[in-house]
């Protein structure tokens, strides 16, 4: 692995921890009732740096992590297209900068239309999509990987291509069961643990119970 190779990958790891902070920005406007504190975009009160007061703080700030995010992104998706031989992977850094794009529209049409809750959903979802993506094009111009494609004489097991599959589509339906129930507003509609209402199976009477226990199961 050559010096420009390892830049590369050190660079796409700082994309992946940056992502990573993008996250836990997104989490804090959601639990401090900011959605809304900004309500036009892609200016905030007409201004590119309003006062950094209360909610304001948490809705812009986001904005503005996010807007850095991308462009750490368009530099990613360059360099990738530049300096890497697989093609795959040079398609996948353009995939990442597409919906890092898309996820900034999406964050905009949430403000706009007042935080509907397919919007939200969804926004939340690719937001995760996108860590994952970064992650991923960080672990493949690692070194680690470049040894180990190199040395991997090992047939695929379908049997484990099977059950990571499976996994992951697990993981991700929790992902947006749990999306669903935060932006339903819906974490406390039982509220009990380990049982439900006192129940193992609670009483659905309303769709907020229903999307709880979905969750949790």
């Amino acid at each position: 692995m050559n010096n420009r190779s390892r830049w590369l990958h050190r660079y796409a790891v700082l994309v992946a921890i940056s992502t990573a902070v993008l996250l836990y920005w997104g989490g804090l406007v959601t639990s401090t009732g900011s959605g809304l504190a900004v309500p036009d975009w892609p200016l905030s009160y007409g201004m590119l740096m309003p006062p950094m007061v209360g909610g304001i703080f948490y809705e812009h700030g986001h904005r503005m992590v996010a807007t850095f995010i991308g462009l750490l992104t368009i530099i990613l998706a360059l360099w990738l297209h530049k300096k890497e031989e697989r093609r795959w992977l040079r398609i996948l850094g353009w995939v990442a900068l597409g919906t890092v794009v898309f996820q900034g529209i999406l964050g905009g049409i949430t403000v706009l239309f007042f935080l509907p809750v397919p919007v939200s959903v969804f926004h939340a979802t690719l937001a995760q999509t996108f860590f994952c993506l970064t992650i991923a094009i960080a672990l493949f111009t690692s070194p680690y990987w470049m040894r180990s494609m190199q040395h991997s004489l090992e047939p695929q097991k379908t049997s484990l291509r099977t059950i990571s599959i499976v996994l992951l589509l697990t993981v991700y339906m929790q992902l947006i069961i749990g999306a669903i129930m935060r932006h339903m507003e819906a974490g406390l509609a039982i509220p009990d643990f380990p049982l439900a209402f006192g129940r193992i199976i609670p009483p659905v009477e309303s769709a907020d119970i229903l999307v709880h226990f979905l969750h949790r199961i």
